[in-house]
């Protein structure tokens, strides 16, 4: 059938991943350094990969393709998701020296500034420039265990919960893009629906500031997993 679907241009594509990582449909993976297609019946065809690609390497066409299988790509997420069954897949090694730190507490944060809350945060700040702000809701670092770790390190923290706080947060953080020089804007949410404010307020702010920047938005469950990355 023909249908509409998304082209990557792979001499545009700069291998940043930031499209597989907003494709739900687990339809891009990185092949070689570059974003690839993989399979046309995983594409539905509505393009969130397209806003955050900094290249502009991918597109839409017209072609002959295959239907696209929204059973096939639950199939595909759900097998993603499932835990590892390698043999040792349920626990690490750790030097000696790693596991006293690590029993002692003495884990190092990856926290670079303070305040983190929205509400305290000021507009503009040196450690602004240059950064790659990560605007997590409240929960998520309670929720994921290795929060430092997968999203905080190296980036710029800002947290809040649109509900307890009553907010908008989109005008704060609009100024925030708006006036500081921001490399990219990672977006963490809980699964519950009262998180989607968070990433309304989010992605409001990227476009009233009039700014092209790479976002993308990652999901977590309430028992810890990522649902979204």
């Amino acid at each position: 059938m023909i249908r509409r679907i998304i082209e990557i241009d792979k001499e545009k594509c700069n291998g940043c991943g930031l499209c597989a990582n907003a494709c739900h449909e687990g339809a891009i993976g990185m092949v070689d350094g570059k974003a690839t297609l993989l399979r046309d019946d995983y594409c539905d065809g509505l393009g969130d990969c397209l806003p955050v690609c900094p290249t502009g390497a991918i597109s839409f066409v017209e072609r002959e393709a295959a239907a696209y299988d929204e059973a096939a790509v639950q199939a595909n997420m759900q097998k993603k998701a499932a835990p590892c069954a390698c043999p040792g897949s349920q626990s690490r090694s750790l030097s000696p020296a790693a596991q006293k730190k690590e029993e002692s507490g003495s884990v190092s944060s990856r926290l670079r500034q303070w305040p983190v809350q929205i509400k305290l945060a000021p507009i503009k700040a040196p450690y602004f420039d240059g950064a790659k702000l990560l605007i997590a809701a409240d929960c998520t670092a309670y929720a994921y265990g290795d929060f430092h770790r997968k999203f905080m390190e190296g980036k710029i923290t800002l947290v809040g919960c649109p509900k307890l706080d009553m907010v908008d947060y989109s005008e704060k953080l609009t100024e925030i893009i708006k006036q500081n020089d921001i490399q990219s804007v990672t977006i963490v949410r809980m699964e519950v629906p009262c998180c989607g404010g968070m990433e309304l307020a989010a992605k409001k702010a990227l476009q009233a500031s009039g700014k092209f920047i790479p976002w993308q938005v990652v999901t977590i469950s309430t028992d810890g997993r990522i649902l979204a990355d």
